[in-house]
């Protein structure tokens, strides 16, 4: 399980750090990782293992409707498996910079079964519209009694 905010900024050759602490929260310590699309302008970056899970879920579920087909096209079309380097360093391919609107400042942050990688820009953004609604939120899903 991912979890934790951290803040970085891309190097020269837009090479990122993926964080220690969230590089050994990996279950597998599989170093090998998928960075795709994400949903909010943001990047999914999934341990290799997780990636294949999410397959196995995916490759069953029917293309009949367009909006599945693009929902998997633009998922899949934006994979790219990364390993970080000694330094615990990923490349950002430029696609999904341009996709998240990443310039140079990021946030890290931990999302359960996924690592998510924002713009630090859309990042505060995005965080100050949901945390007014945390609460409302966090009432209807306990509710359930997870």
């Amino acid at each position: 399980m991912f979890m934790g905010e951290y803040y970085h900024a891309l190097d020269s050759k837009n090479r990122l750090i993926i964080p220690a602490v969230l590089r050994q929260q990996n279950n597998d310590r599989d170093e090998k990782f998928v960075l795709t699309r994400g949903l909010d302008k943001s990047l999914f970056l999934y341990a290799l293992s997780e990636w294949q899970a999410l397959g196995e879920r995916l490759k069953n579920i029917s293309t009949v409707r367009s909006d599945t087909r693009a929902f998997l096209r633009v998922l899949f079309s934006g994979a790219h498996q990364v390993c970080p380097d000694k330094q615990g360093r990923i490349t950002l391919p430029q696609t999904l910079k341009d996709f998240a609107e990443i310039k140079e400042k990021v946030v890290i942050i931990g999302a359960f079964n996924k690592i998510e990688i924002w713009s630090e820009k859309e990042w505060s953004k995005y965080y100050q519209e949901k945390k007014a609604i945390f609460e409302q939120i966090s009432e209807k899903i306990m509710d359930i009694e997870i």
